[in-house]
């Protein structure tokens, strides 16, 4: 029997491919950056082909590093950067416009039109989210309105829409399936988190062709078998789920209540809720965490438009560093009380704020300020949004979290996590696996092929690594925070 997990994540800067052992430990892998384009302000692009393209040769480079026959890999798993808007022709493949990314802002004004006209409050009952231009749906009407012939095509059924999990099934397939699982689907802003359907009322809204959309599975299924050719042997693809809900998984927060939070292009923290749909009173998301044979596991939800990527625009926008690893020791250098605040809204700000007219800045600039002293600013804008997010879980009465877990590519930075730790006043906990997005989609792909008998068994493989204490004074740790509220209160648009 085949004992090896092919984990693809796909995320908003790369592509990467992990080839995990049934003990949930990583045994090759393989990563391409892609390029990012920005047409306009507030726009945000990707080529089509190019993630594709990137995908398919990660996955070669994986398995060829790990060793292993194709055929000894059990299953594929697929995680995405979520909301990410592909229309494609449905004989070809190709797509008939670039991706419009997760982050772009170019539907901002006709979001305020349909809020104006009183549907946000029927869209958040039906989905669980707000009207936003984050989410697929309004992306998907620019596609259909503005590429030429886009809704005649749809409407004759001869295009699909998808997330980059639809995407790269669709092509790893061979064009044979058009299928997402509840995660994904959960993020268009056309799906109905109740009764995990497609909304018809939802489709009207936004004049969506149901043709165009893809069947929607459990985050453990069969989702389709590879094209032989494409990896040297035909692989079922048995998990799915967009990457936040995958990094839930990964570290294991299977108990209501738990919280885990991920630092990646942006940072995203989600709190289990069990099988009920808590709404929030302060812009929060309800959304799907998981669902798998046939219940539904509901979490919430704060988004951040903005973590790793500012680190990215510090080294290549202007230049500050020449490597992101740079960072921590020019933190180091400077402590945490340098004064300097920068707001990262460079595509607007994310929960709890929803302002997707506001832009960034930096504040408390005096002679003596340098190089370091604005980088640190930079990572602590990360923990300071985490502690945003952290304050509306419990202004929603939840708990306090015994501890924070966290992943993604900023964890390995330890004065990150400390300063995080000190400014929540909360335990952070880093896992021995920190690549915990592609882990729980390579977990979810080994529950269905049989690797896994239930979730207890996956929480059985988490191993924690680093657990980082809170150590400020609460007075000054209010200081700081109650610093960083008046700059984002200065950034806003409604100020």
């Amino acid at each position: 029997m085949a004992h090896y997990l092919l984990a693809i994540d796909q995320g908003t800067t790369s592509s990467r491919a992990i080839v995990f052992s049934a003990q949930g430990l990583p045994v090759a892998r393989a990563q391409q950056e892609f390029k990012q384009y920005f047409p306009k302000d507030g726009w945000v692009e990707h080529d089509g082909e190019e993630i594709w393209l990137s995908t398919l040769k990660v996955c070669r480079e994986a398995i060829e590093q790990s060793g292993l026959n194709p055929a000894e890999i059990a299953a594929i798993g697929i995680t995405n950067q979520r909301e990410t808007t592909l229309v494609w022709d449905a004989v070809t493949g190709t797509p008939i416009h670039p991706a419009i990314v997760w982050q772009d802002r170019r539907t901002a004004d006709y979001c305020a039109e349909l809020k104006a006209a009183g549907h946000e409050v029927d869209v958040a009952n039906r989905t669980g989210l707000l009207i936003d231009p984050y989410f697929s749906a309004t992306k998907l009407c620019w596609i259909l309105k503005n590429v030429p012939g886009a809704r005649e095509r749809a409407e004759r059924g001869e295009l699909r829409f998808g997330t980059v999990d639809s995407f790269l099934l669709w092509r790893l397939t061979g064009g044979k399936v058009h299928r997402t699982d509840a995660t994904n689907a959960s993020r268009t802003l056309l799906f109905n988190i109740h009764s995990q359907q497609w909304d018809e009322t939802l489709l009207r809204l936004f004049g969506i062709p149901a043709s165009l959309l893809p069947e929607v599975l459990d985050c453990a299924a069969e989702f389709g078998t590879t094209d032989a050719a494409l990896l040297g042997a035909s692989i079922p693809v048995r998990g799915m789920a967009g990457d936040q809900q995958a990094a839930l998984i990964g570290q294991a927060c299977f108990q209501p209540g738990m919280v885990k939070s991920t630092y990646g292009t942006g940072c995203f923290m989600i709190q289990n809720t069990g099988d009920r749909p808590v709404t929030s009173r302060n812009r929060l998301l309800t959304t799907v965490g998981y669902r798998l044979g046939g219940k539904v596991t509901y979490a919430v939800e704060g988004s951040i438009f903005v973590a790793g990527a500012a680190v990215q625009w510090l080294r290549d926008g202007i230049k500050l560093i020449s490597h992101a690893r740079d960072s921590e020791a020019l933190a180091e250098q400077t402590g945490d009380a340098c004064g300097v605040y920068l707001v990262p809204a460079f595509t607007g700000l994310g929960a709890p704020y929803w302002d997707p007219r506001a832009r960034g800045a930096i504040f408390g600039l005096t002679r003596d300020t340098g190089i370091k002293e604005i980088v640190t600013a930079g990572l602590q804008s990360v923990c300071y949004q985490t502690r945003d997010l952290l304050e509306a879980m419990g202004q929603d009465g939840a708990a306090p979290p015994s501890a924070l877990r966290v992943d993604g590519g900023m964890v390995e930075n330890n004065w990150v996590m400390q300063f995080l730790a000190d400014i929540l006043g909360v335990p952070v906990e880093r896992p021995e696996v920190t690549e915990t997005t592609a882990l729980g989609v390579a977990y979810l792909a080994g529950l269905q092929a049989g690797l896994y008998r239930d979730l207890d068994e996956v929480a059985s493989h988490w191993h924690r690594q680093q657990r980082f204490l809170p150590r400020m004074a609460e007075s000054h740790r209010q200081k700081l925070y109650e610093g960083w509220l008046d700059a984002v209160k200065r950034v806003r648009s409604e100020a």
